[in-house]
């Protein structure tokens, strides 16, 4: 044979050689690896997973892979072309050679193996492997794949061999022991016995860690280099956000406003958010000398917490030595708001090496340059880079982060290697779904012993979900007492709930409140728990003495041509000059790209003091910068109270804010209320909301902040966590048990049927649609995924509940756009039925059971 491929020559592009190929990736590693990284054993782990690189690919130089490169066609059993089970088992053996302990030969073992695929429950994988699944089947065509090396590429096999052993093992040893060596690695996992099988206690509980640092870093290193990154320091190594930046930016803030502890209130108020940073600033070396991996940043609404934490987050990373900041939140929708203030701060536009914003609806690459004729990386290395989160900080969701830490696609491994020695900032760690309550701890176990990461959870309603959590702020209390943006009122409604679970509010009567709200002057909230009862308590309210912003909006869209080109303080302006009060409803029914102008003008709208009623589901309640002088919340988990207030005299415009808790009743053909549909399924939550607020205004007479904020939310989670057990112990169980396979089966989202759809609202949106046809006529592939990126604000992602639903048929009334995808479009002009101006997407007959945010 002549030299091995790795990569065959294809489009006038020179192939690359298989050692070539295997050299380079081995040598990536210096670049993705610290050279202080090591193995739970104490190995070094740089060195692991050059080892692995030099061997992953080892089976590509067998002579059924080479003609398949050749001719595009498999052998007669297409096995034997399959290069990644007999890298595994040289893996295994190659750092076996060099001494290293059996659970990291299996780790190599399972990363090689599964290094184009997602990872199995490890001590069943193996076993499978080597026992020999099929019967002896599989093993015979390992054999014959050794012997086509040994015959046609022997030299290759050789220098493989020698490279990735230092020489303390060889081809020979490896081809003339192979039936010993499944032997050994068998007996690494099985039981003892006649008929052998996996033993339960085959792997430690660092073993899944150790799996997910080699695969992930083999995974990047390879990838990089079949992508035609450069291998250099220069490709991997991200720009370091400057302190002294984030400190002129605060100092800036700091100047605008008078600070002074004993002056008005809004001076009182200023000096503790200075001195809230400064405290959490100062408590940053003891944290570090105290040995502790995790600490909690407690401050209510108003004191500066995303500020603060991006401060400490800074001062970790310079004096604890950490490489990146990985920021992460539980919605998209607050993302891009967090993203906007960095980019001011640290003056970049978030395509370079220092800041990334990583989630599904967002355009995610790292240029060189701001040229893009001139840029070293291709669109697909700056996009693979980015998420890879090589950027000195990257902005992301809960589901990134977790999700690629319990059971990851193949693609996800890629970020995981920036993990290491990060410092993650976990904003609003309540808002985790409850039967993930015991597996994102042990997750943060993984990310701070196996990747020497540091973890911030930040919040004004600590769950407190980690052991030896070190609180950064000196005494949370003290600022809760100062800031008194609001009180709590429980509506009759929620006391008919507390005291016998009847008689809820009808959306006639809460309508009615809801416009003498706005009457008197005031911007008014209303925080809805399903998409159905927003939408009721929009109609309830009527436009008749409204002027409905979402009509005003529509017809700036149309004018603009795209919703990034709708300036929202002129759209308030437009509102206020009608002299009506303004009406918006936000749902994730309407785009993303609406609902972000939406919110801005409801922003404009409130600052100017223009009576404003907004109605909302849950998505305006966690980080979006937004006021109102009231806040009407449906009976909810009681962080979710609190975080609904959070936009209740955010900027202290009046000296107390009211949020009034009542509990709406059941909307048209549901058959439970918003509250119950929502918050006792599975874990019945409401009774133990409704005791707890029954017991703190019991014993202070009142629900001052304080009250709720602080001492109800921590009784209510201490009661989540003794009286209901929230969490699923099944899921930490499968991290001890290395069980990914498991894991890649859970999610932070609810698995439901949904369908995307691509909303066209103008003529440009239009013209994009048919060019997105187009493109998949034409098989434009990559042209059809640069579309369909674009399109990522115009889409919305409506669940249904099954096949033959009245909502399933209504999307089906679409036309498909991809149909590959399940992607449909919704031309409002040619379906006006399927869309209301000012509450969306409307789908008839929708069900409660999907109708979550």
């Amino acid at each position: 044979m002549s030299r091995p491929y790795s990569h065959p020559p294809e489009d006038g592009r020179e192939g690359t050689y298989l050692l070539d190929h295997l050299n380079d990736v081995a040598s990536r590693v210096e670049y993705v690896v610290p050279e202080d990284a090591e193995t739970p054993s104490g190995e070094s782990f740089k060195s692991t997973v050059e080892t692995l690189g030099y061997v992953h690919d080892f089976g590509k130089a067998t002579t059924y892979f080479q003609k398949y490169l050749e001719t595009g066609r498999s052998p007669d059993d297409k096995r034997l072309r399959h290069h990644a089970p007999l890298g595994s088992f040289a893996s295994y053996y190659a750092l076996d050679a060099k001494g290293y302990e059996r659970e990291t030969c299996l780790a190599g073992f399972v990363a090689v193996a599964k290094h184009h695929g997602r990872l199995p429950n490890v001590a069943e994988y193996v076993f499978d492997r080597a026992h020999g699944q099929d019967g002896d089947e599989y093993h015979a065509i390992l054999a014959k794949q050794i012997n086509d090396i040994d015959s046609d590429a022997s030299e290759v096999a050789q220098e493989v061999f020698e490279t990735a052993t230092n020489g303390a093992g060889s081809w020979d040893e490896f081809r003339d022991g192979f039936i010993d060596l499944l032997d050994a690695i068998e007996d690494t996992v099985a039981t003892e016995g006649i008929v052998p099988e996996p033993r339960e206690d085959a792997v430690s509980d660092a073993c899944y860690g150790l799996v997910l640092q080699c695969w992930g870093s083999l995974v990047l290193a390879d990838k990089t280099s079949a992508a035609g990154a450069p291998n250099d320091e220069r490709t991997f190594i991200a720009e370091t956000p400057s302190t002294d930046r984030l400190d002129e930016y605060v100092e800036g803030l700091e100047a605008d406003v008078r600070q002074d502890e004993d002056g008005t209130r809004t001076e009182r108020l200023n000096h503790y958010r200075s001195h809230a940073r400064d405290s959490v600033l100062n408590a940053i070396p003891e944290f570090l000398a105290a040995g502790s991996d995790v600490a909690t940043l407690t401050l209510p609404t108003g004191m500066g917490k995303t500020l603060t934490g991006l401060s400490a987050a800074q001062k970790l990373r310079d004096e604890g030595q950490q490489s990146r900041i990985v920021y992460a939140l539980p919605f998209t929708s607050i993302i891009d708001q967090v993203v906007e203030e960095l980019e001011t701060i640290y003056r970049t536009d978030g395509t370079g090496r220092l800041l990334t914003a990583h989630h599904h609806l967002a355009e995610t690459t790292i240029r060189d340059t701001a040229d893009e004729d001139e840029a070293d990386l291709s669109d697909d290395v700056a996009g693979m880079l980015a998420e890879s989160w090589r950027a000195g900080v990257t902005v992301t969701t809960f589901v990134q982060l977790f999700e690629s830490l319990a059971g990851p696609k193949n693609r996800q491994s890629m970020k995981l290697p920036a993990l290491r020695d990060a410092v993650v900032v976990l904003d609003e760690p309540q808002s985790l779904p409850l039967d993930w309550w015991k597996l994102v701890p042990r997750l943060v176990d993984v990310l701070t012993e196996q990747y020497n990461a540091t973890v911030v959870a930040m919040t004004a309603t600590q769950p407190r979900l980690f052991e030896d959590e070190f609180e950064l702020v000196d005494d949370p209390d003290r600022y809760f007492e100062v800031v008194r943006r609001v009180s709590y009122e429980l509506d009759d409604s929620t006391e008919r709930y507390i005291q016998s679970q009847s008689e809820p509010k009808s959306y006639a009567a809460a309508a009615t409140e809801l416009r003498e709200a706005v009457s008197s002057g005031q911007t008014t909230l209303a925080v809805c728990n399903t998409i159905d009862s927003a939408r009721e308590l929009t109609e309830r309210v009527g436009d008749d003495v409204f002027v409905d912003v979402g009509r005003l909006y529509d017809d700036e869209l149309q004018e603009a041509g795209s919703a990034d080109d709708v300036d929202p303080v002129e759209l308030a302006k437009r509102v206020v000059a009608t002299d009506d009060n303004a009406l918006l409803h936000l749902s994730t029914r309407l785009r993303p790209a609406d609902r972000l102008t939406l919110i801005e003008t409801a922003k404009a709208l409130t600052e100017r003091g223009h009576p404003t009623l907004a109605i909302s589901t849950q998505l305006v309640e966690a980080g979006v910068d937004i006021s109102f002088d009231r806040v009407f919340r449906d009976l909810a988990p009681i962080d979710s109270i609190v975080q609904a207030a959070g936009r209740c005299n955010r900027s202290f415009e009046r000296e107390q804010g009211v949020v009034t808790v009542w509990w709406l009743d059941v909307p048209d053909e549901q058959s439970k209320t918003p509250a119950e549909a929502v918050y006792n399924r599975g874990t019945t939550l409401l009774p133990t909301v409704a005791d707890t607020l029954r017991q703190i205004r019991d014993e202070s007479g009142s629900l001052s902040e304080t009250d709720v904020a602080r001492r109800g939310v921590e009784r209510y989670f201490e009661r989540l966590r003794e009286d209901k057990d929230v969490g699923k112990q099944t899921y930490a169980d499968w991290v001890d048990d290395a069980k990914a396979n498991e894991l890649g089966t859970i999610s932070l989202i609810d698995e439901q049927l949904s369908a995307e759809i691509i909303v066209t609202r103008t003529p440009a949106e239009r013209e994009r649609a048919e060019a997105i046809r187009n493109a998949q006529r034409n098989f434009e592939f990559e042209a059809l995924g640069q579309l369909l990126d674009e399109t990522k604000p115009l889409r919305i992602s409506v669940p249904y509940y099954s096949e033959d639903s009245q909502t399933a048929d209504a999307i089906t009334d679409l036309p498909p756009l991809v149909e590959d995808e399940g992607i449909y479009e919704l031309d409002v002009q040619q379906n006006p039925s399927h869309f209301d101006r000012m509450t969306g997407f409307v789908v008839p007959e929708a069900s409660v059971d999907h109708q979550f945010l």
